[in-house]
């Protein structure tokens, strides 16, 4: 009787073993497949950053010449402007030392415009 307690008594303890070589090995098996899924997680997010950093390249060289070309063309706009106005103002002074009797006519006419103008609005608020 004493050889049937003693394996009956031992099998608690052999249970609880087992159990907990198996609740590791669970364990275990559980990191290697998580660690497994986060390399190959971590080997498809470098991929896809190694193709989008020529996309990335591209637009923001393109990004960059389109900037350039925007501010030669403002340069630009803005030199035509500038010749613009000083072809104005010398075909202005020409006028003048040409025909300063007209000249000073044109400006006394225009000034006079003006100043009834001004009375006018005034005299509508008023």
């Amino acid at each position: 009787m004493i050889a049937t307690t003693k394996p009956f008594s031992q099998t608690p303890n052999t249970l609880s073993d087992q159990a907990a070589q198996s609740a590791d090995s669970a364990i275990k098996s559980t990191q290697r497949v998580a660690n497994d899924t986060l390399d190959s997680l971590s080997d498809k997010v470098q991929d896809v950053k190694d193709q989008a950093a020529p996309v990335l390249n591209r637009v923001a060289a393109k990004a960059e010449e389109l900037a350039k070309r925007s501010a030669d063309a403002m340069r630009d706009s803005t030199a035509q402007i500038k010749e613009r106005a000083l072809r104005a103002s010398d075909a202005t002074v020409g006028y003048v030392k040409d025909e300063p009797i007209k000249s000073i006519l044109i400006a006394a006419a225009a000034g006079a415009t003006l100043m009834a103008l001004f009375t006018l609005l005034r005299r509508d608020r008023d």
